[in-house]
């Protein structure tokens, strides 16, 4: 029985989760074939990973191939290569956060609504979590970009999955997203029932050990999808609202998916996010850039080296991923 805790989180400081994504078993359909249509981190990526000094990388996957029915067991195949990815990250320092990358929706349906309910990502939640008990270089992300849903029917579901994980006998950290995508630019938009700012200073969580999950692009829409990144300042004062949110409430914030193109704004713009994030790790305890890949090709945000080369991208980012940054602690300091 885990005893109740602050609701507060980290309780300490830590040391600072900075990486990547590394996509690749998110893609495709939830009925996509594995080698065919989606892929997992390979060694020589996870060993680049670990070159660059990360201490972290956010791990995307499909609920759907995992748990191929609602409430059924997983697949032990998929489950089989989440588990070796795992102990092939953690076998080289680096802490994993488990992203279910699936916006809110189980096979086109969105939480809250028919069949797929705040009951249904509990159970997900329940039955995965066993697997990681006891490894603290495991994060636990609820949900990736919940979208299309108020934030008062997220937050109930939220708040279920975050109490599954606990039930399940875990104190692990848990990353907790805010909906519209979960932007730092969106936490105070008004929503039928509240804001996800409104909302979200509720959340508990008996073991005291999560923070929240925000994601901040810099182009013209906040989307990741342009080619420039007009609105760099505006991405970062976003930032900085939610830090003086997120310090009033006594919570911290982590930047889950930020990047952008090879465009010379771009390239500004990173490193003044980067620069701001690392500087202020009191409110912020790391950040993954979007995104590594092996399959990623000519992809404009890809961060995946080629032929041992950096994109320009990684190379901004590559000074803010330090030895000595590594070793930074992050979250509010021991009183």
């Amino acid at each position: 029985m885990l005893a109740v805790a602050s609701a507060t989180v980290p309780v300490h400081a830590a040391s600072c989760l900075r990486g990547v994504n590394i996509a690749g078993a998110e893609f495709g359909g939830p009925n996509a074939v594995y080698g065919q249509d989606y892929t997992y981190p390979s060694d020589e990526t996870l060993d680049w990973a670990l070159e660059k000094n990360m201490t972290a990388i956010r791990l995307p996957f499909r609920w759907e191939r995992l748990q191929p029915e609602l409430f059924g067991d997983f697949d032990p195949a998929e489950l089989a290569r989440l588990q070796v990815t795992v102990q092939a990250a953690n076998s080289r320092g680096l802490t994993v956060i488990l992203d279910l990358h699936n916006y809110a929706e189980y096979r086109g349906d969105r939480i809250g609504a028919g069949k797929v309910t705040a009951d249904a990502l509990a159970d997900f939640w329940r039955r995965l979590t066993p697997y990681f008990l006891g490894n603290d270089k495991i994060v636990l992300g609820l949900m990736n970009e919940p979208a299309d849903i108020t934030a008062k029917v997220w937050f109930e579901a939220a708040q279920a999955g975050l109490n599954a994980i606990r039930e399940a006998g875990s104190d692990q950290l848990v990353l907790v997203p805010g909906t519209i995508w979960t932007g730092a630019s969106h936490w105070f938009d008004p929503q039928d029932g509240g804001s996800n700012a409104d909302l979200f200073q509720h959340i508990e969580d008996p073991a005291g050990n999560f923070t929240f999950e925000v994601h901040q692009y810099l182009d013209e829409d906040y989307s990741g999808t342009n080619r420039t990144c007009p609105r760099a300042d505006d991405a970062v004062e976003a930032l900085k609202a939610m830090a003086d949110w997120l310090k009033t409430h006594g919570f911290t914030g982590f930047v889950g998916e930020f990047g952008g193109t090879a465009s010379a704004d771009c390239l500004e713009g990173l490193d003044y996010m980067t620069s701001y994030l690392n500087e202020n790790s009191d409110a912020w305890i790391g950040w993954t850039a979007w995104a590594a890949g092996d399959w990623w090709g000519n992809y404009p945000l890809s961060l995946q080296p080629v032929d041992g080369e950096d994109r320009p991208q990684m190379k901004v980012l590559a000074p803010y991923l330090s030895a000595a940054g590594s070793a930074q602690q992050c979250g509010p300091a021991p009183e």
